[in-house]
């Protein structure tokens, strides 16, 4: 048993300190003391803690006693924090997706001695590391990547719920979509390239850009044409466009009766109400990834991998907690049983390449009924 704590006790955050809560001892960690009371009444066993990342001083003396930290704050925090806990020489698991380049603290934790394995969710996270087991098996040509959490009841407008802050999903409808292309890192803006896929046990849903392949631009140069796309019901893009290219997600503040406010302060608030996923609102995740190759043989290989997650009804927790805090307990337990102690900054994909630590998180996943797909051409 290792004592771990797990910054973050919103849906992902408390679905990962219950899970570890089986094998070891927890401490849960939230500025809000609502959402521990919430945690704790699902799970009796986690130990909770009022606490403000912000505070560097006070995070890093919270920290100080265990043997990893799990990080599940909102992306806008995430770099900051966990600078603050490599610099406090403490092993970390991150999936708090912020927009800045983990690399750039990769010097600090080799430094600090510390394993940081970041962006280890279901995408990022899965999807890098089924691209690291195969990227080790074939030469690599076109890897492709299709994700979306969707509801399982449709609600005009938007036909959409969140499992996370509503400021993330804007962040990933406004941040410009870096694709590679013909071995060309090529900038596109996200939401576009609108098209329509299908998916059995789902239907059509819509596919469009978004900013998901992060470090595997930098980790998978050799790979000629890659890409992420979101998934959502048809229809979605449109009403957020109208929401976007009229400015609701400007963050240049406005006057309104002597208050000063940003658009994307206001319309965060409002889609908080109108995108926020309830604790037993039934919902699901799809993904798709796609890989095309050559074996040692020189005969070409298609595989991929499908992934049809539903919310849990007997533990009352959502798919995309389960898929995306699970992957991520999945590497936690996975380096506390010592299968991985590489020092410094890894993203999924080279924890992957390691065949020891792929066979560990699928099956891991698997025992917790989360099925990858796999079928081979």
């Amino acid at each position: 048993m290792s004592n771990i704590v797990v910054l973050g006790a919103g849906m992902v955050g408390s679905a990962m300190a219950i899970d570890l809560a089986k094998k070891h001892a927890v401490t849960l960690t939230d500025f809000s003391q609502k959402a521990l009371d919430k945690a704790i009444k699902k799970c009796s066993k986690l130990f909770p803690v009022v606490l403000d990342v912000t505070k560097k001083d006070e995070l890093q003396k919270t920290i100080k006693p265990f043997d990893l930290v799990i990080c599940a704050i909102p992306g806008f925090l995430g770099y900051e924090t966990l600078k603050s806990i490599i610099e406090a020489g403490k092993n970390v698991v991150d999936i708090s997706f912020f927009p800045e380049n983990s690399f750039d603290l990769n010097a600090l934790a080799k430094e600090k001695n510390v394993t940081a394995i970041v962006d280890c969710g279901v995408a990022p996270g899965m999807g890098n590391i089924i691209l690291g087991y195969y990227n080790e098996k074939l030469k690599l040509n076109d890897f492709e990547c299709l994700v979306g959490g969707l509801p399982k009841v449709k609600k005009w407008p938007f036909c959409y719920k969140a499992p996370f802050s509503p400021i993330d999903v804007i962040e990933e409808y406004t941040r410009p979509a870096r694709y590679v292309e013909n071995g060309v890192t090529v900038t596109k803006e996200a939401l576009s390239d609108c098209e329509y896929v299908d998916f059995e046990g789902v239907g059509t849903l819509e596919s469009f850009n978004s900013d998901g392949l992060r470090s595997i631009i930098f980790t998978m140069p050799h790979i000629k044409n890659m890409k992420e796309k979101t998934l959502r019901y048809p229809g979605h893009v449109e009403y957020v466009k109208v929401l976007k290219e009229s400015g609701f997600f400007s963050e240049e503040k406005v006057s309104i009766r002597g208050a000063e406010i940003s658009p994307l302060d206001f319309t965060s608030k409002i889609l908080f109400n109108e995108w926020k996923l309830g604790d037993t609102e039934e919902e699901l995740t799809v993904m798709r990834i796609s890989l095309k190759g050559t074996n040692k043989k020189g005969i070409e290989k298609t595989i991929v991998y499908n992934l049809h997650d539903e919310y849990c009804s007997k533990t009352n927790t959502s798919s995309m907690a389960r898929t995306t805090g699970y992957t991520a307990t999945a590497a936690a337990n996975m380096f506390l049983e010592g299968l991985f102690n590489k020092k410094g900054i890894f993203p999924p994909e080279l924890v992957g390449k390691h065949e020891n630590c792929f066979n560990y998180i699928l099956n891991y996943l698997k025992q917790r009924n989360i099925h990858y797909t796999k079928t081979e051409n």
